[in-house]
């Protein structure tokens, strides 16, 4: 009865277009472009995604003179505004995250503004807009042109039940995460936070053990930034939905107390493009990207080299597009790596290490495996020759990882990341943390007992498992597959425009 009652209010009504709106970096534009492809698969929608005017101009070098850009390979059009810094952010042009924040909310909310009206104009107005994080002032924009919004969460709904309970000091656990961050025992320091499990402080994001009156600290205006975010989802009065790129059996804790906020919390994930084939075949050979990449793929054939590697044997390293790696580092998991015997893959930008430091240098002595500028993640985590992922634990990779059914070695640096680490390793138990030293390097021999463990019987088949898990939430029929139509269904039912007005 639902089905048919859905399907008939798709007919009746326009086809829906939805513009989302990402911050320019990496980490924030795939995930946009997983999901822009699963709206428009599942959908048929009119899909746009704008970000900003220095990361279209990488992504699109030959349409830097259009206001659009239609990715013919994918269906997906592409639109851009300015957040003040057309030639990519750098400390030189601003001399903090802050003065980043505040150029790009005025000079954003102005332009953002008028793609909104030239999709009007050109007579496909924006159904629904879908803002990612570090973009909160997005939903005033759509408001102001009476557009409903979603936020769009790409990291995992814990790390937004942890900040949402912190910003209103929900049992006072701002206070007690402020003294623990004080206390001797450190990193180890039990925190409650109201309705997950217990945390150490270790494990909460970054951003939270800032100290509230330490307005110099370099993410201060960061963790502002997240504080606005608050402001807009609690305010009163106000429909707010999240679309999270999560699954309701790897985070049932969280969905639970957002829920308790009186949010509308759609767990829509995993949101990655190769579990979006037709058939169980097209799930498991993921596809290449279509182009209007930020970084290039590596020349080296090291696809093929996988094909060659016995299965599970393979070593796969990478930490993601912003992280950079200290030379001491670069030699220690060189070391780690030869003594472990084991081929590897190694993913090491020139600025992961500085352009003094070659590759020859950074991995001298190690001979078993191959080390690229660049690659295509899903791609290698599908192979049957990858045996275990050292990362940062960014959720893209750690989605990813989960989805592929791959066991990790957690090395988180920033942010959001130690939460991460602490779901793979407590809550899914399909990897292991690395313990680092006083410096916060990871360590050859570390390295090489976190392998160990990671390429157990026992971690793969947790692995197995919750790869499972999160293929069968995004099929037809599970949890994710039915909130994400979900959506449509709620665009069909209410009068969004009118909420938008109020």
């Amino acid at each position: 009865m639902l089905a048919k009652e859905e399907d008939s209010m798709s007919t009746a009504t326009p086809k829906p277009h939805f513009l989302i709106v990402t911050y320019p970096a990496h980490g924030h534009i795939n995930p946009a472009r997983h999901l822009a492809r699963r709206l428009l698969l599942r959908y048929g929608a009119t899909v746009t995604i704008a970000t900003a005017v220095s990361a279209y101009r990488k992504m699109f070098p030959d349409a830097v003179d259009k206001h659009e850009h239609l990715d013919g390979a994918t269906g997906i059009r592409y639109a851009h505004y300015s957040d003040g810094y057309d030639d990519g952010f750098s400390w030189a042009a601003a001399q903090s995250r802050n003065d980043y924040m505040i150029r790009a909310r005025a000079v954003g909310s102005r332009t953002l503004g008028g793609v909104l009206a030239r999709l009007r104009d050109a007579g496909h107005p924006a159904t629904l807009l879908v803002y990612t994080l570090a973009l909160s002032w997005a939903a005033d924009v759509a408001r102001s042109h009476s557009t409903p919004a979603a936020l769009y969460w790409i990291q995992p709904i814990t790390v937004l039940a942890a900040y949402l309970h912190y910003f209103l000091g929900t049992d006072g656990v701002d206070k007690t995460i402020a003294a623990a961050a004080q206390k001797t025992a450190g990193p180890w320091t039990t925190v409650r936070v109201p309705g997950l499990l217990p945390l150490c402080l270790r494990d909460l994001p970054s951003l939270m053990t800032i100290a509230p009156d330490d307005d110099d600290h370099p993410d201060a205006s960061v963790l502002a930034a997240y504080r606005e975010l608050a402001d807009v989802l609690l305010r009163e009065g106000h429909h707010h939905t999240v679309l999270a790129n999560t699954f309701d059996a790897m985070e049932p804790e969280a969905v639970a107390s957002l829920r308790q906020l009186n949010l509308d919390v759609m767990t829509i994930g995993p949101v990655l493009s190769f579990l979006d084939g037709a058939t169980a075949s097209e799930q498991n050979a993921p596809k290449p990207q279509s182009g209007g990449d930020l970084f290039q793929e590596d020349g080296k054939d090291y696809l093929k080299w996988l094909d060659d590697q016995p299965a599970a044997s393979v070593v796969y390293i990478a930490f993601g597009g912003l992280s950079v790696m200290s030379r001491r580092q670069i030699v220690e998991i060189t070391r780690g790596l030869e003594e472990s015997g084991r081929p590897f893959l190694w993913v090491l930008r020139k600025d992961n290490r500085g352009e003094e430091y070659s590759v020859d240098a950074a991995t001298h002595g190690c001979e078993r495996g191959v080390v690229v500028e660049w690659c295509d993640q899903v791609r290698v985590l599908s192979n049957r020759a990858v045996g275990c992922f050292i990362t940062h634990c960014g959720w893209n990779s750690t989605l990813e990882s989960v989805a592929s059914g791959v066991p990790v070695v957690g090395m988180p640096q920033w942010g959001e990341q130690a939460t991460n680490a602490w779901l793979v390793e407590q809550q899914l138990g399909t990897g292991v943390r690395a313990a680092v030293s006083e410096d916060g390097v990871l360590e050859a021999v570390e390295l090489q007992r976190c392998i160990d463990i990671a390429t157990s019987g026992t971690m793969r088949a947790k692995a197995t498992f919750w790869c499972e898990k999160a293929r069968d939430a995004v099929a037809e029929g599970g949890s994710s597959q039915k909130n994400l139509r979900g959506i449509e269904f709620q665009m069909g039912r209410h009068d969004w425009r009118h909420e938008a007005r109020h």
